[in-house]
């Protein structure tokens, strides 16, 4: 099957620069896309919904031997999120450290440290960066008071100027090194994820039912040929929940019209599931792995610090199902292959960048490739069982294309076994693959 029409829901995470940037981003990322693979790509311009949650836009994209149209949603919570970064300085910083120290003697932290060291050191970030700028405000202040002392200033009144001075130090360190550091916002993550894990943010929680019903709508009313969940990031356990959701508003959602795919992307799901109280999101997840009439593809990269690798997300929950397991398939995604060797050693430590490069255009084409899978001609379910092919319909002459596009076709979506694929020497292994 040829995609001619597909529709893409996309679920942003914490992230609060939304849609106004996200679609700039977008629309560049979408040029890039097109000169990579010598195709035609058009873009309308985003429609907002009356309610204001959702936007839409189109995208047109034209190769020598397929059309595809697409309709691309964006799901909005910037709102919440800037409410968010809005709070008062000192509040954001005492509030993330209570749920910080909460976690670590709940036990939460250790099964972070277990699961994966280099997660937990990322999570585990903001809370030492902190430390050291108190530190330094603390040296700050002690020689303030020790000028004061030395000019024969009354020691209480030196404590006191000195306390005054620690918080003015602090409290200007952390706003004006913001832009480098990201320290309040990763503070604010902290806290949103936690009380979103325990049921504390109704109106997450609402707007989340509101965009499962959306969701079902879409199912119902769509003549696309696939409709596919995208999460990136938080977005992932949000449209987990989402897809979730709407199956419970519509058991037989996958069931008509559209095949329905969840794609998640530098997913960071335990920072939700590991919790104690997220009973109801690991049932969520039990769910989405047994569900027969939903797909669902989790790519994974080593290189990003803020996606969970490697990590199970069913198994890593403790959720066993036994043999009614279909989901999800997890495919590992080597930066080093879409990006020139020339700029991947800069690359590689901008984290945020990393992360980021789930949802932007390739500098080299792989059978990964974000705009590939939105814009392309190739139901995502058969590029990820057969990438040689899916590569070959974007990059090979017409000889080549003739061959995937049958290769394709009878592409089973099975093919690949897990452990065949550990067994492999490091230099065989394929670019994209299956691992159930």
């Amino acid at each position: 099957m040829r995609v001619q029409h597909r529709h893409i829901i996309y679920v942003q995470g914490y992230d609060p620069r939304g849609l106004a940037q996200y679609y700039r981003m977008f629309r560049t990322e979408l040029r890039k896309f097109g000169r990579l693979y010598q195709l035609s790509a058009t873009i309308s311009r985003p429609q907002a919904a009356p309610d204001g949650e959702t936007a839409s836009w189109t995208i047109e994209t034209k190769a020598g031997d397929w059309q595809t149209h697409t309709r691309y949603d964006f799901l909005r919570w910037e709102d919440l999120i800037q409410r968010d970064l809005a709070s008062p300085i000192w509040r954001t910083v005492f509030h993330a450290m209570w749920i910080y120290w909460r976690m670590v003697f709940g036990g939460t932290v250790a099964r972070f440290w277990k699961a994966h060291w280099r997660f937990a050191t990322f999570m585990s970030y903001p809370h030492y960066l902190l430390f050291n700028e108190a530190l330094l405000s603390l040296g700050i202040a002690f020689g303030f008071a020790a000028g004061l002392e030395a000019l024969g200033i009354p020691g209480p009144f030196s404590i006191a100027a000195a306390s005054a001075v620690f918080v003015a130090a602090l409290g200007t360190m952390l706003k004006y090194t913001e832009n480098r550091t990201y320290l309040l916002y990763l503070l604010s993550d902290t806290i949103w994820t936690w009380e979103f894990s325990h049921r504390r943010r109704p109106e997450w929680d609402q707007r989340i039912d509101r965009f499962a019903q959306h969701l079902a709508n879409v199912a119902r009313s769509s003549d696309a040929e696939e409709i596919i969940v995208v999460g990136h990031s938080s977005g992932s356990f949000l449209g987990a929940e989402i897809l979730a959701r709407a199956l419970k508003l519509d058991p037989d959602l996958g069931r008509h019209g559209p095949r329905i795919v969840l794609l998640t992307i530098g997913g960071n799901f335990p920072i939700v599931g590991f919790h104690a109280a997220s009973q109801d999101f690991r049932d969520h997840l039990r769910l989405l792995a047994i569900e027969p009439s939903i797909d669902w593809i989790d790519c994974q990269s080593r290189k990003d610090v803020m996606n969970f690798f490697p990590f199970d997300p069913i198994a890593g929950h403790g959720i066993d199902v036994g043999a009614s397991r279909r989901n999800p398939t997890i495919v590992p995604v080597r930066f080093r292959e879409i990006i020139k060797p020339e700029h991947y050693n800069v690359f590689r430590w901008k984290f945020f960048r990393v992360h980021f490069q789930f949802v932007m255009a390739n500098e080299r084409p792989h059978a990964y490739d974000f705009f590939m899978i939105v814009c392309g001609p190739i139901p995502l379910i058969e590029r990820m069982a057969c990438p040689e092919a899916a590569l070959a319909v974007a990059t090979g002459d017409a000889a080549a294309r003739e061959w995937a596009w049958k290769r394709l076709e009878t592409a089973a979506v099975d093919q690949v076994d897990a452990t065949d694929l550990g067994e492999m020497e490091p230099e065989m292994e394929p670019t994209a693959r299956r691992r159930v």
